[in-house]
């Protein structure tokens, strides 16, 4: 092995490999080396712009910031994004080059395998060393054949494997045990250590287990990592965050659960705030007492806008509006506050044509073309509360593939390249953008939150609060630390060495 990769693999997914692949990243970089990650194919609707406008996975830019790098689309060569009707758009090298069914894409992989070949020399060309993420899990001997993200990813890169199991899903001896029988004996000498993940309580308990499981599998233990209250973005929609609040104050705000929402890292930021308590709501019930609405980006806007009438939620939406409340809407959940919604040509859905939630007088129009683009907003509002803000700068990215017709009933808010993005009723209640990440830096909804907190009679601005950008670097050292003392990183150097 050539001493220029590590490879993290899972028995199952959701077992902790996007975390642990982002805390050996940091702490390889805290340890001087130059480091990337890399993940072959990824199956997320959450996703991220590059900064020369490709699209590519929100694990693996969460991992590049770890490194301390740029997210280069490099680094996720290919992208799936499910589209719910048993197809999902496939993005190769950060652009979309159409929709396809599972046999489809399993037809297609084989023409894939020359190319993130060369995506990854490329890139390992420019580091000290690439830590590489499998997905879902290497003994899944029915998809092995068409395999190009674990053991034949390994393989082509010559890369060693750190197995890596969730202890909290229970059965963790076996699903590593099972898993490492169930690789072919060239594969099985690609793994070289063994990580128990997400352990609450004493290891010393574990040690019988440990010791048996060597003896069964001749791989070494690498250590036994505690559960860790990561609150880092998530890869995608199997996430804790749906059942549970984050953060919590006078404030509440509530994300609407969409069938199929994208891009929900939008909304972390906002559990940095103070006073701030963070939800997501799957019915009209749990929209009732919420002081701010959020409807998020939704990979399928026309679709999820009929499933909220379907589940009452649409009217829950439009009361809260009609009292004064405050809706924001983030690129699909924008164009849902629109009157209506045409998709001729049916990029996003089977269903030609949708009548919005009737709350920004303006029109939607999806075409084929897809923006995506890092952009930079200016707040310009010609009145209302809005209009203290302007001259704000706004940072975020682009992802949406509809046109916006507006009305002489709603006021423009947010100027990208000297056109009009966000817009805005004349009470100043309801606003919509198609920039994903505007909250990140904290200044946006501070001043939203104060107004809301006006208009309540709480009391204004709160306290200043960390931007995500600060945020994630405490995170990542603090993931870091925890590794390094739960893992053998001195055996790790020496598997990356070759040494082991």
């Amino acid at each position: 092995m050539r001493g220029k990769s590590l490879m993290i693999q899972g028995t199952a997914s959701s077992v902790g490999k996007s975390v642990l692949c982002a805390a050996f990243l940091r702490i390889l970089r805290q340890d001087g080396w130059r480091v990337a990650p890399f993940k072959a194919q990824n199956m997320a609707l959450n996703s991220y712009v590059t900064r020369d406008g490709r699209e590519m996975g929100r694990a693996q830019v969460t991992q590049a910031q770890a490194a301390g790098m740029e997210p280069d689309v490099r680094m996720n060569p290919v992208l799936l994004k499910p589209t719910g009707d048993r197809r999902s758009q496939v993005i190769v090298d950060g652009r979309a080059i159409g929709s396809m069914t599972a046999m489809e894409y399993h037809r297609y992989k084989p023409e894939l395998r020359s190319r993130i070949q060369a995506t990854y020399n490329r890139l390992e060309s420019e580091v000290d060393c690439v830590v590489i993420e499998g997905a879902g899990s290497p003994a899944e001997i029915n998809l092995r054949d068409g395999d190009i993200v674990n053991m034949s990813m390994a393989t082509a890169a010559d890369a060693p494997v750190l197995l890596v199991g969730d202890i909290n899903l229970g059965g963790v001896f076996a699903s590593l045990l099972g898993t490492v029988e169930l690789l072919t004996p060239e594969e099985r000498a690609r793994v070289k250590g063994v990580i128990i993940n997400k352990f609450r309580g004493d290891v010393k308990i574990l040690a019988p287990g440990l010791r048996m499981l060597e003896e069964r599998i001749h791989i070494p233990v690498l250590g036994v990592v505690p559960w860790m209250d990561v609150e880092l973005e998530d890869e995608d929609s199997v996430t804790e965050r749906f059942h549970r609040a984050a953060g919590q104050g006078d404030l509440d705000v509530a994300v609407v659960r969409l069938r199929h929402i994208s891009n929900f890292t939008d909304f972390q930021a906002l559990t940095l705030q103070p006073g701030v308590r963070v939800r997501y709501a799957e019915n009209a019930a749990a929209l009732e007492k919420a002081d701010i609405i959020i409807l998020p980006g939704t990979k399928n806007t026309i679709e999820d806008l009929i499933d909220l009438r379907n589940r009452g939620v649409d009217c829950a939406i439009i009361r809260h509006a009609r009292r004064g409340g405050m809706v924001v809407g983030v690129c699909g959940g924008y164009q849902m506050l629109g009157n209506r919604l045409c998709d001729p040509a049916h990029v996003e859905s089977r269903v030609p044509e949708a009548a919005g939630l009737g709350l920004l007088d303006m029109e939607v129009t999806f075409a084929p073309e897809k923006r995506t683009a890092q952009s930079s907003g200016t707040v310009d509002c010609p009145s209302g509360w809005l209009s203290r803000l302007n001259g704000l700068t706004v940072d975020g990215y682009e992802i949406h593939a509809g046109h916006n017709a507006f009305g002489r009933d709603c006021l423009p808010w947010l100027m990208i390249g000297g056109q009009v993005d966000g817009v805005c009723n004349r009470q100043g209640n309801v606003l919509g953008s198609y920039l994903h990440g505007m909250f990140d830096d904290g200044q946006l909804f501070a001043a939203l939150a104060a107004q809301v907190r006006n208009a309540k009679g709480t009391g204004g601005e709160k306290a200043a609060s960390l931007t995500m950008d600060q945020f994630r670097e405490r995170e990542f050292d603090r993931i870091a630390d925890i590794v390094r003392a739960s893992v053998d990183m001195d055996a790790v150097y020496r598997i990356i060495r070759g040494e082991n």
